[in-house]
Formats: structure tokens, C-alpha cells, sequence
């Protein structure tokens, strides 16, 4: 198997994993399967290196002795519109750049950039698991000052909460973490509302009966919804 079907491979087994680790709803197994996203992430990056390190020989072969090393791109900033999603890379000169030297690729759930010989470094960044499914064929890559804009096409024109899957799991523990220190009195408010909502007159005609009598009770000092 050569280097560029290696590369294929580990690229659809990370897509899958992407895959499974939506659907897990266990700890566990969400714990394994990142390790295991980690493992091929890795593995793919030195993949891609050597791939170009092999271009560059049998293009040059003094390519070799210029070559840099790879720094992981940590940080970037993202928007949408209505049908795109935007990711932004702050990279300085990197319009001084050859074009080819800037290398993005796209899978339906994923998205890879590659920036080739700037300032004698490659930057590189992989992220995986993507919110919503993208239409790669449609995606493309802008250079401006200082920045390369990567642009996702959405195949749904719908407004995504997160970049990522992984980004909502988040967020949604945050929420959750938030609602059980909140005050209880706020949720047993909140239920209320929902059976008074749901009921019928009968269950409204009592809510609305036990709310008065203990409207009256805290007025009296005696209690509150004592029902």
C-alpha cells in the first residue's frame, strides 16, 4: 500500500470515528474513541509529511536539506452565513506565499489545512467531526493579509450552534452543570407552568385553586404551595 492510500485510509477510519463518537452516548466509550481519534490524527499528520517530503525529493533533490518542521495551528475564530461557514487562520505573509504553497482539504464532516514553507515552517490543522455534513465539492479556500479563510459549504442552509460536535457536547455539560446549581425553587416553577400548560380545565381550575390558598398562607406566614 503506498503512501497516498495509507493516507485515505486513515482519513475515512477518522471519519468514522467522528461518526461513532456522535452517537456514543457513554463515557467510556466517548473516552476511547478520542483516544483513538488522537492515534490516527497523529499518525495521518506524519503520514502527510512524509508524502510531501517524497514530492519534494523526487521534485528537488536538494528539497530535502530546506525542509522545516510542522507546528499544529491551535487557534482560530469562525462565523457563518446562509450557506457557508467561515474559518478563520491567522498566519503573517501568508499572501507572500506561492498559492499552491496553501493546501486545504475537505470529507463531509471534516476539513484539513496544510500551509507549506512559511518562514521556513509548514502550519497545519485538522478539525474533525463537524456540526453538520458539508458539500466538499463546493468548499474552497481564500488567502487574504495575514489570514487564510476557509470556506465551508453547508449542505443545509441552517444555523449552526458549534463548529463541532464535540464543541455542543460541551456546551450542552456546561448548561446542564448551570441548571443543577441553579435555584431549585426556579424549576419547580418551571414544572408548574408546564402541567398547567398540558392540563386540562379540571388540572387548571386546581393549580390555579392551591396557588391562591398558598398566596394566602405566605401572607399569613404559614407556607408556601403546602399542597
Amino acid at each position: 500500500m503506498d503512501i497516498t492510500e495509507q493516507i485515505n485510509q486513515l482519513e475515512a477510519d477518522l471519519q468514522e470515528l467522528g461518526s461513532l463518537l456522535e452517537k456514543a452516548e457513554r463515557k467510556r466509550v466517548q473516552e476511547l474513541l478520542k483516544q483513538e481519534q488522537k492515534k490516527v490524527e497523529k499518525e495521518l499528520t506524519t503520514k502527510r509529511q512524509q508524502k510531501e517530503q517524497q514530492a519534494k525529493r523526487e521534485a528537488d533533490p536538494s528539497a530535502a536539506s530546506k525542509a522545516g518542521y510542522t507546528v499544529k495551528i491551535t487557534s482560530y475564530a469562525w462565523d457563518q452565513s446562509e450557506k457557508f461557514v467561515k474559518i478563520y487562520l491567522d498566519l503573517k505573509d501568508v499572501q507572500k506565499i506561492p498559492p499552491e504553497n496553501v493546501e486545504v482539504s475537505f470529507t463531509e464532516r471534516s476539513f484539513s489545512v496544510l500551509v507549506k514553507d512559511l518562514k521556513g515552517k509548514n502550519h497545519q490543522i485538522t478539525v474533525l467531526n463537524l456540526l453538520h455534513p458539508i458539500d466538499e465539492k463546493d468548499s474552497y479556500k481564500k488567502i487574504k493579509t495575514d489570514m487564510v479563510l476557509v470556506m465551508c459549504k453547508k449542505q443545509t442552509a441552517k444555523k449552526w450552534e458549534c463548529l463541532t460536535a464535540a464543541d455542543k457536547q460541551s456546551k450542552e455539560k456546561d448548561k446542564a452543570n448551570v441548571d443543577e446549581n441553579g435555584d431549585p425553587s426556579d424549576g419547580l416553577m418551571s414544572m408548574l407552568k408546564k402541567i398547567y400548560d398540558d392540563g386540562d380545565d379540571e388540572m387548571k381550575r386546581t393549580i390555579n385553586k392551591a396557588w391562591s390558598e398558598s398566596q394566602e398562607k405566605k401572607i399569613r406566614g404559614e407556607g408556601m404551595l403546602d399542597f
